[in-house]
């Protein structure tokens, strides 16, 4: 339930956390230019690198910026603040009161996941502890697509969008040069990421032919047979691998197969930036079948800000949960996350509701069970319907017909 409503003139302070993605400043720029509109904000500051940015009174006036530079930096890849991965203690908050008394900032927005929104709660808790008025709010984003209360995120899409298409073009690579190639993609809970390679199957025999996300405990047997099988089959096998794939025990198999393990300050292993997972699985099937051409590469990072590769959907999304947030936060609605919602129909339409910030906090959101193959090792045709309009149109494939010449 929201504090009473109390209209209150002040500043304005945002920042953003967690990875980057296509479309975050989309949603940064949305913010800015609705705050721009209700005269109880005043001045409109932006924290670089996160709440680290508060911490060391690192502010620029985004209200001074020319609205060239906002349309500009808004379809611009990756975080224009700088990010940070940082998870305030009890005295951080302390110290961020003190500088947004300082500043006189009464509405502060964190764009981020779910340890943004963690984040944002805790501050927004102590606030209300302390006694200070501050409207917060949490903007969605992520890739991983695993905020709860959400049909999607953004970010996902053109995330989704680049995975798609990179697997259309390994899959022609893969069918020129046959063999076993391995694709690890981000996702360390949630598997929506990886899924979304399914869409690049353009046409009857394309791959990825096996998809392996980290919902259902991975047995390193079962894929060795199943790569087989695969290559019996097609005489090749593109694979889609999770890099949070866990055995049954739910020890990541990446971490086991990792010389060393890093962990940042909300206490996540790190997974992404490090080809260990690929390394691993190419030994397995290199060591238990005969199988000779065997390769993995691991997008890592590539996935989240790539320039050009934008899903039409998310950017419009992006801007309007940034709008949204402003307009909650001047309203009796003074702190919350704004969810993205589907609504139901032939058509793909969205709406977008303020939630709890305890409902976005922290905990994850996985790939529902409609959506995973009874095989574990492949999606659903209802996980096609459902990203699908989210991504928007994917280049068009040609292939020859075959008519044999002859002899």
């Amino acid at each position: 339930m929201a504090r009473k409503y109390t209209k209150i003139e002040g500043n304005m302070l945002i920042a953003q956390s967690g990875g980057p993605t296509v479309v975050i400043n989309q949603s940064l720029v949305g913010a800015v230019l609705e705050a721009k509109k209700h005269k109880e904000i005043k001045k409109i500051y932006g924290a670089l690198h996160g709440i680290k940015g508060i911490l060391d009174e690192d502010l620029i006036d985004l209200g001074r910026e020319s609205a060239a530079t906002l349309a500009l930096v808004a379809q611009t890849p990756s975080s224009a603040l700088g990010s940070v991965r940082k998870k305030p203690t009890y005295d951080d908050c302390l110290a961020i009161f003190d500088k947004l008394q300082k500043y006189d900032v009464r509405y502060f927005f964190y764009i981020g996941g779910n340890d943004s929104a963690e984040t944002a709660h805790i501050i927004n808790e102590a606030a209300k502890k302390n006694k200070y008025e501050l409207h917060c709010f949490h903007i969605p984003k992520t890739v991983d697509n695993d905020l709860r209360e959400n049909d999607h995120t953004p970010g996902f899409a053109s995330a989704a969008k680049f995975v798609a298409q990179a697997f259309m073009g390994d899959d022609l690579d893969n069918a020129a040069l046959p063999g076993v190639k391995i694709n690890v993609v981000m996702g360390r809970h949630a598997g929506f990421l990886t899924a979304a390679s399914a869409l690049a199957r353009t046409y009857e025999g394309a791959g990825p032919h096996l998809i392996y996300l980290p919902e259902r405990p991975f047995s390193v047997d079962k894929f060795i047979a199943d790569v087989q099988a695969c290559v019996k089959q097609h005489g090749r096998c593109l694979v889609a691998v999770s890099e949070g794939i866990a055995d049954s025990t739910g020890t990541p198999i990446a971490v086991a197969a990792a010389s060393t393990k890093e962990v940042d300050s909300h206490g996540n292993v790190q997974l992404s930036g490090t080809g260990a997972l690929g390394d691993y699985l190419v030994k397995v099937i290199k060591e238990k079948t005969d199988i000779k051409r065997v390769r993995a590469d691991t997008f890592g990072y590539l996935q989240r800000s790539f320039p050009g590769l934008v899903s039409a959907n998310d950017a419009k999304e992006a801007a309007a949960v940034g709008a949204a947030a402003v307009k909650c936060s001047t309203s009796a609605d003074i702190d919350g996350s704004i969810a993205i919602r589907r609504v139901k129909g032939k058509k793909y339409q969205v709406k977008l509701e303020r939630v709890p910030l305890k409902n976005v906090a922290k905990n994850t959101r996985c790939v529902p069970d409609a959506y995973i193959a009874k095989t574990g090792n492949d999606v659903t045709k209802a996980f096609i319907d459902y990203a699908a309009p989210i991504v928007g149109p994917l280049p068009k494939i040609g292939r020859f017909k075959g008519v044999k010449v002859r002899k």
